[in-house]
């Protein structure tokens, strides 16, 4: 068996509100095993994307543990955890997240910002992933030139060229038309198959053939 990516324990999470505390999360237990596809669906409000920003060390539980590659994070300082994110982790969210006036290969090297590693090595593993997920032409265009499709790889592109360990994808096809959410499936299941382990929150239950495991979350319990 594959040597353990994440694993969440005990994991609940609550949010001051007006009306009283809210429970995002409650209990959930969680594994995912090295080079995993693993999807996540339920309704909206059921948890997901909180789930998904604690498993990328965005947010701590308010209970509960969180082991990235066996090591208990809540035992790490701010700056150990930061660390741990940029070498370990690439994020990907549905509203893209880049900086619309800069260019496609300035975004991807934003990347680096928190990554100690020389400018010319840093350049050349950020063309190389825009090169994988289809944009080596794009290198000097502004992003905000670009169409949704080209935009979302572009952020794929910023979040494997320092190849994580995980890559948490929070809705990476939610606006986007069926043959650019394509294109983004083909550059993931690629990306699995070169041995990155893969969480993917969706709505999209016709993206399920891609991943090799599929758990539901209903008002903040996990299930299969």
């Amino acid at each position: 068996m594959n040597a353990s990516v994440l694993q969440l324990a005990g994991v609940s999470k609550r949010f001051a509100a007006p009306g009283g505390a809210v429970e995002a999360l409650k209990d959930v237990a969680l594994e995912l095993a090295a080079g995993e596809f693993v999807a996540i669906t339920g309704p909206s409000g059921s948890g997901k994307s909180t789930l998904l920003h604690i498993a990328a060390l965005l947010e701590p539980p308010t209970s509960g543990e969180v082991w990235l590659e066996g090591e208990n994070v809540a035992q790490l300082s701010e700056r150990a955890l930061a660390a741990r994110r940029a070498e370990k982790i690439g994020m990907v969210f549905q509203k893209f997240c880049l900086l619309p006036h800069r260019s496609v290969l300035a975004n991807v090297l934003f990347r680096f910002r928190y990554a100690s590693r020389a400018r010319g090595a840093a350049r050349a593993s950020a063309v190389a992933a825009l090169e994988m997920v289809g944009l080596r032409d794009r290198l000097q265009h502004k992003a905000r030139l670009l169409s949704g499709g080209e935009m979302q790889r572009v952020a794929l592109a910023r979040a494997i060229a320092l190849p994580p360990r995980l890559l948490a994808a929070d809705e990476p096809t939610g606006n986007l038309d069926r043959a650019a959410a394509e294109g983004v499936m083909d550059c993931l299941r690629e990306l699995n198959r070169r041995g990155t382990t893969i969480l993917l929150v969706t709505h999209n239950e016709a993206l399920l053939r891609h991943c090799s495991r599929h758990l539901r979350l209903v008002d903040g319990r996990i299930g299969s």
